[in-house]
């Protein structure tokens, strides 16, 4: 058996780090089809575009773009996948040395675009590449802000309790409810979740209920609600930010867009509202893009978009 070994094996020194992103990596192969395709029926893409992909992954290029130092920590196989990957990662700027490649195939999804943006995901992930509490590079880490995906659960534990108590800022990005985000939600700074995690969680289909029983575990808690943008609550108070309308082409990655732009925000200091606002302005600008990573924004087109709005107001 091939163990998985950190990328770049021996004294790993990872030091001043905005934002570490922890949790999967995949390849993405994303088709835009006319129509969802009917039982038994063959159907042509008007358009295809493949490449990295995974929620950590995403944010962790979201973090770059925005032009602050930026690290992934996950798995990437030994094949071409986590090859092509892992030099994507490179040639936008992100720190890969916490990266463990091993002999399991590389996460690989599935993604049918709809013309509404809407996408359906098939995502395949070998049990057996999930990173173990042991893998030696935790105490190496220095970073300002973590943020967990939830998908590597035995990892981001261990890490989330040696770095407790440095003064460190810790998010999770709760897409769903599983064993990894159910043992992070009430342990972390801010839980940044999805409707759907919410819900699930509360057993509730209303997003306002969700989040009185979210608030009643976790410390500060943002739900992105999709194009009915988001809520939040903590002790400074509570409120509705609305979503950005834009031609929306696709809506994959808009989430990972919003949670690295969001670390990335808690890492530069910025305010509340700020911060809140220009996530919700790169999770939109992901939108008007085929594919996830092809539409994660750079800092740049994010102030701009701002500015135009705000002329407009």
């Amino acid at each position: 058996m091939i163990l998985p070994v950190p990328e770049s094996a021996g004294d790993i020194r990872v030091q001043h780090i905005d934002v570490l992103c922890v949790g999967v990596a995949s390849y993405d192969f994303v088709f835009s089809v006319p129509h969802h395709p009917e039982p038994d029926e063959k159907s042509s893409a008007d358009a295809f575009v493949r490449g990295g992909g995974g929620p950590a992954a995403n944010a962790s290029v979201m973090v770059a773009r925005m032009g602050l130092t930026s690290a992934f920590a996950g798995y990437l196989g030994l094949d071409i996948f986590g090859s092509i990957h892992l030099e994507e990662l490179h040639s936008a700027g992100v720190n890969t040395e916490l990266v463990v490649r091993g002999q399991y195939t590389t996460p690989v999804s599935g993604v049918i675009v709809k013309p509404s943006g809407d996408r359906s995901v098939v995502n395949y992930r070998s049990a057996d590449s999930i990173l173990h509490r042991d893998t030696p590079f935790l105490s190496t880490i220095h970073p300002r802000v973590i943020l967990f995906d939830g998908h590597e659960p035995e990892l981001s534990l261990a890490l989330l309790n040696q770095t407790r108590g440095r003064g460190i800022i810790t998010v999770l990005d709760a897409g769903s409810l599983n064993r990894g985000t159910s043992e992070l939600f009430d342990k972390i700074d801010y839980l940044v979740c999805s409707e759907r995690f919410a819900c699930e969680f509360s057993g509730s289909s209303s997003p306002d209920t969700a989040m009185e029983r979210l608030i009643a575990h976790a410390r500060s808690v943002v739900i992105t609600l999709g194009k009915n943008g988001l809520i939040w609550k903590n002790a400074g108070g509570e409120g509705r930010i609305p979503a950005f309308q834009v031609d929306a082409k696709d809506t994959t990655g808009a989430g990972d867009a919003f949670h690295g732009a969001f670390a990335g925000c808690l890492a530069m200091g910025k305010g509340w509202n700020e911060t809140l606002t220009y996530a919700s302005a790169a999770a939109a600008l992901c939108c008007t893009k085929l594919g996830a990573r092809t539409g994660i924004p750079e800092g740049a087109e994010v102030e701009m978009f701002l500015k135009r709005r705000q002329t407009l107001r």
